[in-house]
């Protein structure tokens, strides 16, 4: 019994390592042969052909990507400039001293006085003058009005803040509101200093019942707030 059974593993450990030397030398000899060579080049040409078939579905995408990126952007439009000087000037002509070139009208007194342009005796007679070396009324800086205090000016110390002054010229109507009341020395020249948008300045001597030559002034300071047209100097 015991030499049957040795027997038979010594013909299964034949058969084993006849297979195994079978197989060895079978491997050898394809890798040797044509079959081997062109079973490699079928792989290879198929593993080829999937590369350059997923690089022609990937192309597209990538043109249209770099279409994308390249794609110029529109110019902003820019606002196109004001003309400030297309309506031309507010006065196409200057006046002359002694010209009547509008009125004021003061509301809180009811009261309507004409404007001659200067403030010499020959105007203040007539009416208000209108300082010569100053803007007309409705132009931005500092348009300047005088008056004598026991003629036109009489009660012009009733007029304040808040109250309104009104000039009418050839360039349209022009309404103020009274900013500022100061008392200033007759030689005060800050009456007359230019200004950073349209003001009437008023002024008249002070004090209101002063016998002879008044040491003072009263001056309304008032800021344009519509009418006409509001433009600089020319």
């Amino acid at each position: 019994m015991d030499n049957q059974k040795n027997n038979r593993r010594r013909m299964k450990r034949f058969i084993l390592l006849s297979l195994s030397i079978a197989m060895i030398t079978g491997g050898f000899w394809f890798t040797t042969t044509t079959a081997y060579t062109f079973l490699k080049g079928y792989m290879l040409f198929k593993s080829g052909e999937a590369a350059v078939s997923a690089e022609v579905e990937e192309e597209p995408e990538v043109e249209e990507k770099s279409q994308v990126e390249e794609k110029p952007e529109p110019a902003e439009e820019e606002s196109p400039a004001v003309d400030e000087g297309e309506s031309g000037p507010l006065y196409p002509e200057r006046p002359e001293i002694g010209d009547l070139i509008g009125e004021l009208y003061i509301p809180k007194l009811e009261a309507t006085l004409p404007i001659y342009h200067g403030t010499d005796e020959d105007e203040l007679e007539k009416g208000v003058g209108h300082f010569a070396g100053s803007v007309l009324p409705g132009e931005n800086d500092n348009a300047v009005l005088a008056g004598h205090r026991d003629t036109v000016f009489r009660e012009l110390g009733s007029v304040g803040v808040n109250d309104i002054l009104i000039v009418t010229t050839a360039a349209g109507e022009f309404e103020y509101k009274v900013k500022n009341v100061r008392i200033v020395d007759e030689d005060d020249r800050t009456v007359i200093v230019p200004k950073p948008r349209a003001t009437l300045t008023v002024s008249t001597c002070y004090p209101f019942t002063f016998v002879g030559s008044a040491p003072e002034r009263y001056v309304l300071v008032a800021e344009l707030r519509g009418g006409g047209r509001e433009r600089g100097r020319k």
